[in-house]
């Protein structure tokens, strides 16, 4: 399916439509293959020991599917995640942000299916993997 929005505009409708969040990730430009979207770790990602907190890692996936899919739809808000299934591989590197490369499986008219793999910036090995359905808002 055709890209329908860029990074730019993927990152003022994040900014605009959750701003308790939106300043926290950067989206690379989506392609074909899919998108990169990073958190820009902060202390209050944290948990106790200094690692990236399980959910900081879950909304980072949840956004970089969220944002692959309204590349190809176009800005639609209640576009809805209906599963998520997440596997917390290994711990994360300290003191650096996790980058989530998406990529969509299936875009049906109803649903669609994603798959993201979470690593730390400057590894290659994966400390978190995702794969997730969307609820797609009806047409018209």
């Amino acid at each position: 399916m055709q890209i329908q929005m860029t990074a730019e505009q993927l990152t003022d409708f994040l900014r605009r439509e959750f701003p308790q969040v939106g300043e926290e990730f950067d989206i690379s430009e989506p392609c074909e293959a899919g998108l990169t979207v990073r958190l820009k770790v902060d202390h209050k990602h944290l948990r106790p020991g200094g690692t990236v907190s399980g959910p900081s890692m879950f909304a980072l996936a949840d956004v970089a599917v969220y944002l692959l899919i309204l590349s190809r739809i176009g800005p639609q808000g209640l576009a809805v995640t209906t599963n998520i299934s997440m596997d917390f591989m290994r711990k994360p590197a300290a003191g650096v942000d996790l980058l989530a490369e998406a990529r969509l499986l299936k875009l049906g008219r109803v649903l669609a299916v994603g798959d993201v793999l979470i690593r730390s910036e400057g590894d290659d090995r994966p400390v978190a993997r995702a794969s997730m359905t969307y609820s797609l808002p009806p047409k018209g």
